[in-house]
């Protein structure tokens, strides 16, 4: 059984998007340090926590990776003045549509990127699944899975890309340097939430099911029975819970 600790998703949304936005828009005036020292403040929290996810969990951290690139271009052209809001737009853009580039070139490698988002061995027992395939024999209906939830997760990445330009051209018109500028980042970063994160979430959970479903068909096997060990755990506590307060209420029924 493995013993890496599981990751804990709003701890890694609130240091890697939500501490540093917060600190890109109001550091300056809250903290009353110059636009330097702000942005090495708003870099370190992506930076130290991907740091200690890699130490701690033997695994590289994706959105962590993702939000110090994001902070590192935010916070370069908040320092210099009258640069086009343009390049704001293109940047929001650029970031997730080039992880998606990534994802896909992955693909074609020993290693590719959709077997640490999605086939991850922290949900799935990853082993047993991988000798149910050789058994069966039935590895290539298993790699056109993968192939498809790959198209699916590249699919969110450039929706991801297309909501983010949108949203930056609507909101951020003043020139970089002015308070202006702050505060529209700082509307762009909590609408980026609703408007672009639920979309794109809701495409990596189709991707997920559809997985999910490969998985069953491929192994022949219920989809309990390949999870991790402690998913399995989980779940069963949480069914023998519900279990405890349905009998608790039929008994204060009676």
């Amino acid at each position: 059984m493995s013993t890496h600790k599981r990751e804990n998703i709003w701890v890694n949304l609130i240091l890697n998007v939500v501490l540093p936005s917060i600190l890109l828009t109001q550091g300056t005036k809250r903290l009353h340090l110059d636009p330097a020292p702000v942005l090495i403040i708003a870099l370190s929290f992506p930076l130290i926590y991907g740091i200690y996810d890699f130490v701690t969990r033997k695994k590289v951290n994706l959105f962590s990776i993702i939000g110090f690139v994001s902070v590192l271009i935010t916070g370069a052209v908040g320092l210099f003045e009258n640069i086009p809001t343009k390049w704001i737009a293109i940047k929001e853009a650029a970031v997730p549509l080039l992880f998606g580039i990534a994802i896909y070139v992955s693909s074609f490698t020993k290693k590719p990127l959709i077997r640490s988002l999605l086939f991850s061995p922290e949900l799935f027992d990853v082993n047993l699944i991988e000798s149910s395939l050789e058994e069966k024999g039935t590895r290539n209906d298993f790699e056109k899975v993968i192939s498809s939830c790959t198209i699916w997760v590249v699919g969110s990445f450039l929706l991801s890309a297309v909501l983010n330009y949108f949203l930056a051209v609507w909101l951020v018109k003043s020139p970089s340097g002015s308070p202006e500028f702050n505060t529209e980042i700082g509307k762009m970063t909590a609408l980026s939430w609703p408007v672009i994160a639920l979309p794109t979430t809701g495409v990596m959970m189709v991707a997920l099911v559809k997985l999910m479903k490969g998985i069953e068909t491929a192994t022949g096997k219920h989809l309990d029975d390949v999870l991790h060990p402690e998913v399995r755990e989980k779940m069963a506590a949480k069914d023998a819970a519900l279990e405890k307060k349905k009998a608790a209420k039929a008994e204060k029924e009676k």
